[in-house]
């Protein structure tokens, strides 16, 4: 299937050297095919391959080769000496793609010359957001069972996505790790990858985790740092800004792929939202140049809010992942009206079936965080095919609103289910007036449309 970041890829070639970084099977070597093969003349030479890793160290390529993709070349002693000379070298009509199951943008360092060579893309999984925008028809329910990575997730029967997984665990502990990295005690980081899978979503402690294992605490870390390296897991850390109690240290850890989470289906949906974040921060990166981040909130009286989008510093929205909720989170009130944070809570159930957020996703490939942009209850009735809003307004919130409505969908009030028609006169009287406590607003949904500054993942 088509991949999103295609055209963004194709047109930074133009420009620099390109890194496609990301998971291991995340499909960046079929892209990377599907690429050349918009070229008159494309070479694809993989550094793990005994007859190509020769051809790269004495770059015999052909003079005529347009687009010269490298795999897997940070596996090269000085590997960055080695790109950085065949980037100033190469002819003007030449191109170069380098792909890696590693974090390549790690590697650089202050004054490493080969920063200002190249423009890093990293491709993950598949998500909601993408297939949407790449029109590939998707269920929610299909995500948290296989996850994103293509083969499970395209793959026909939930057995033949499960015997994948299993080859793909086994090719991570004893592969890349080992590869990366020579670890003299295996039996310890895979311990450690075991205990991850059943902390997903709780702070973790490097000196309890330590104790189970049998190692220090360091070299807990140090191994927590190699599977973040090689796109295993990833760490959420608590903001640490603008909240006036102090925040706890300890990070969260969350999978790549889905499929490895061992827990409820709560726990399960808490590391699907997170992989879908941590997706759009990196678009907001690595196609913005926006300084975004992904955080957690939680203060030493134990408030706690599972997300924060963070940019330059400053919390654009925290947001809550509930798997079967009917009312808001305490906490996140308690950090929407305390320090005045735009909130979301993303719920995929609602308890009893009265409010069902998920079909936004389910039925309309749209993702509710879009309606949820506001510091503003929304839910969907899926039986009535309409949002409801609840909650007191003033005439500018309400006007707000409106406005931000009318840029995700086309709609028509159809009635007013409490006070509302006691003061509904005209359009005029009603945006001039507060709306009393309680009052609930029902949208019919004429139709709904994706936004282009949506979400971009």
């Amino acid at each position: 299937m088509k991949r999103f970041q295609t055209e963004a890829i194709v047109c930074d070639l133009g420009k620099k050297m390109v890194f496609l970084s990301g998971p291991r099977q995340s499909g960046k070597t079929t892209l990377a095919k599907q690429i050349g093969e918009r070229f008159s003349s494309c070479v694809y030479l993989n550094y793990d391959r005994l007859e190509d890793r020769k051809i790269i160290q004495k770059e015999h390529w052909l003079s005529s080769s347009e687009l010269i993709i490298l795999d897997e070349i940070h596996k090269m002693p000085k590997w960055k000496n080695y790109l950085k000379g065949v980037f100033d070298t190469k002819l003007a009509h030449q191109k170069i793609l380098v792909t890696g199951s590693a974090r390549l943008e790690i590697f650089k360092q202050v004054g490493d010359s080969l920063a200002e060579s190249f423009f890093l893309h990293r491709l993950l999984p598949l998500s909601p957001a993408e297939c949407t925008k790449v029109e590939y028809s998707y269920t929610l329910e299909r995500f948290l069972e296989r996850g994103g990575f293509p083969e499970p997730f395209l793959s026909e029967t939930a057995v033949d996505a499960q015997r994948w997984r299993l080859q793909y665990v086994d090719s991570l502990m004893r592969g890349d790790v080992l590869d990366f990295e020579p670890i003299q005690n295996l039996r310890a980081i895979q311990l450690l990858f075991e205990l991850l899978r059943s902390r997903v979503g709780s702070p973790i402690s490097y000196q309890s985790l330590s104790v189970d294992i049998g190692i220090s605490p360091n070299t807990v870390k140090k191994y927590i740092q190699i599977l973040e390296v090689l796109y295993i897991v990833f760490r959420v850390t608590p903001h640490s800004k603008n909240i006036a109690r102090g925040l706890l240290r300890e990070p969260k850890i969350y999978f790549f792929d889905q499929g490895l989470v061992l827990g409820d289906a709560g726990i399960k949906f808490e590391n699907f939202l997170a992989f879908c974040l941590l997706k759009h921060v990196y678009a907001r990166v690595d196609y913005e140049a926006q300084s975004f981040s992904l955080h957690y909130l939680r203060t030493k009286e134990k408030q706690e809010v599972d997300f924060a989008l963070v940019c330059d510093g400053k919390i654009k929205s925290a947001i809550e992942a509930k798997y079967a909720e009917s009312s808001v989170s305490p906490s996140l009130r308690y950090f929407s009206e305390k320090y005045r944070i735009p909130s979301i809570q993303v719920v995929q159930e609602q308890k009893r079936g009265r409010r069902n957020s998920h079909s936004l996703w389910r039925k309309f490939s749209l993702s509710p965080l879009i309606f949820f942009k506001m510091q503003l209850p929304l839910y969907w009735n899926n039986g009535q095919k309409s949002i409801i809003l609840s909650k007191c307004l003033s005439s500018k919130t309400l006007s707000a609103f409106f406005k931000k409505l009318k840029k995700v969908c086309s709609y028509s009030k159809i009635d007013q289910l409490d006070t509302f028609g006691s003061i509904r006169k005209n359009k005029e009287d009603i945006m001039s007036k507060p709306i009393v406590p309680q009052t609930t607003f029902r949208f019919n949904l004429d139709s709904l449309r994706a936004r282009r500054s949506g979400l971009l993942v």
